[in-house]
């Protein structure tokens, strides 16, 4: 959002909704609910969009009204209701989140490529130097990480203006699909690829590997990682016109949408894609399985249609490469954004005494330069890491995307645990909704237990399985993050006097 034009025109209603759903709505999100749990994730991703992304929502409004001059973003709420100990860590685990994101997304975006020149993920045969196809996609991530950061230290934002364009192909993308799914339908008679055998298909899985109760209940991460983004969205209470009516009348109509939206498009995959013949093959993983989905769904088209098995077949790249050119932009814009954004908000926001001097130090572009090369190092080592720990492709992506969600999700740990602190401070708000105590603990509670739970059941489920590397590295990027926060700011704040 333009902030200088947000200062000069409130933000309506209808602008509020269009916001949060661009920010939260992700048909990746749609396409690895599908792989993994069939109709069974519209339960989850409909118990996740109802008691956490909604209550969540209103309260970083809250805090955004409540901290609407700080530019340290959530690190500034955190400070300003547990302190700043706390905020320290909580933030630090905000930023691994994004840098577990960058580990998966340098990863990811090779298929992305593939899938945009070949009409195909062809990942899976590639090699260099004698290296497997993951250990390359591994290598190819390390490249990509260091020239994003070369490039971004330098203030090359105008790549990041890709991202936009990403932006408006998204939109286009989500039109086809919903458009070519609804000719699907009509041309089969209404006769769905995945039929419906009972009620029960829409809680649980066809997948082996998410038909135990831990592993169903540990889905609820993937479900919650879908609607994550909204700590971005706190901040712009103050740039409306009565927000206390604006904000919540658009969450509620965004969440309907948003919520809604996933619910139906899950089920519209079964329109076109049969799981046991199409999801199941071993060429279909986390990275790969949306232009997976939309290669079949263009050849469902044509066959329903009755064009010939090339025609098909024709159609069905297409539509793989119309999708591998949106995620292209999506990615390499987010990229170069993502790869200055959190670490200068972080910078910016704390203490300038825990820091070596160093790092703080901005270039001649305005760039945390010497900060994002710490941060490019740290993504290329747990790159290289993954890649070379003898995962094959379908499991690497496993990882990657355990490791995302889980450490996307934990730092709603601090910023939903902190609100009940936050409310005792009594802070001058221009939107307030959570007036009794005693009902906002409750309900911080509960989403608190949600978010545990999630994350756990994530965690114990390889480790039930014997999976001990993917378990390894589901849990690994919080925890490990926390534990050197909490160090950090214990040497840092006793050598500079930081209570």
């Amino acid at each position: 959002m333009d902030e200088n034009s947000g200062k000069a025109k409130k933000i309506t209603t209808i602008g509020l909704v269009t916001m949060i759903i661009t920010t939260i709505f992700g048909f990746g999100n749609v396409s690895n609910a599908y792989l993994q749990m069939g109709y069974g994730a519209i339960f989850w991703y409909a118990l996740a969009g109802i008691c956490f992304f909604f209550p969540c929502g209103l309260m970083m409004a809250e805090y955004g009204s409540a901290f609407k001059d700080a530019k340290g973003g959530i690190y500034s709420w955190l400070a300003g209701s547990i302190g700043e100990r706390m905020a320290f860590i909580g933030t630090f685990v905000w930023l691994a989140s994004w840098i577990v994101w960058m580990v998966s997304t340098a990863s990811r975006v090779w298929i992305t490529f593939s899938a945009l020149i070949f009409g195909k993920d062809t990942t899976g045969s590639w090699s260099l130097f004698g290296l497997n196809s993951t250990q390359t996609i591994g290598l190819l991530g390390v490249v990509m990480i260091l020239v994003v950061t070369f490039m971004s230290s330098r203030g090359m934002d105008a790549i990041a203006k890709i991202g936009s364009i990403g932006g408006v192909l998204t939109i286009a993308v989500n039109v086809i699909f919903i458009v070519v799914s609804f000719v699907v339908l009509f041309a089969n008679h209404f006769q769905l690829a995945q039929p419906i055998h009972s009620a029960s298909d829409f809680m649980t899985s066809p997948n082996p590997s998410f038909q135990t109760t831990i592993a169903m209940i540990s889905f609820v991460v993937y479900a919650i990682f879908a609607y994550g983004g909204m700590e971005s969205l706190g901040s712009v209470t103050d740039n409306m016109d009565q927000p206390e009516k604006t904000f919540p009348r658009g969450l509620i109509i965004a969440s309907v949408f948003t919520i809604g939206t996933y619910v139906l498009m899950i089920f519209m995959l079964g329109w076109s894609i049969n799981y046991k013949s199409q999801m199941t093959s071993s060429s279909v993983n986390l990275g790969n399985v949306t232009y997976a989905v939309f290669n079949y769904l263009g050849i469902a088209m044509g066959n329903a249609l009755g064009w010939s098995h090339a025609a098909a077949a024709s159609f069905g790249v297409i539509m793989t490469r119309t999708v591998a050119l949106a995620q292209t932009a999506g990615f390499l814009g987010a990229l170069f954004i993502l790869m200055y954004s959190p670490i200068k908000a972080f910078i910016i926001g704390s203490d300038k005494r825990l820091w070596p001097a160093k790092l703080t130090e901005l270039n001649k572009a305005e760039m945390p330069a010497n900060a994002m090369w710490v941060q490019a190092i740290i993504v290329c080592v747990i790159v290289f890491l993954v890649a070379f720990g003898g995962s094959a492709a379908s499991r690497f992506y496993t990882i990657l995307t355990d490791m995302a969600n889980v450490s996307a999700t934990a730092p709603y740990l601090f910023l939903v645990g902190a609100f009940p602190f936050f409310k005792k401070k009594h802070y001058e708000q221009s939107f307030e909704v959570f007036k009794n105590h005693t009902w906002t603990t409750i309900l911080v509670c509960f989403v608190e237990v949600i978010l545990l739970v999630g994350i756990l059941f994530t965690f114990a489920e390889p480790l039930i399985e014997h999976d001990y590397e993917t378990a390894f590295w589901t849990i690994a990027g919080p925890f490990f993050f926390a534990l050197v926060a909490f160090l950090f700011y214990q040497v840092a704040g006793k050598r500079n006097g930081v209570d």
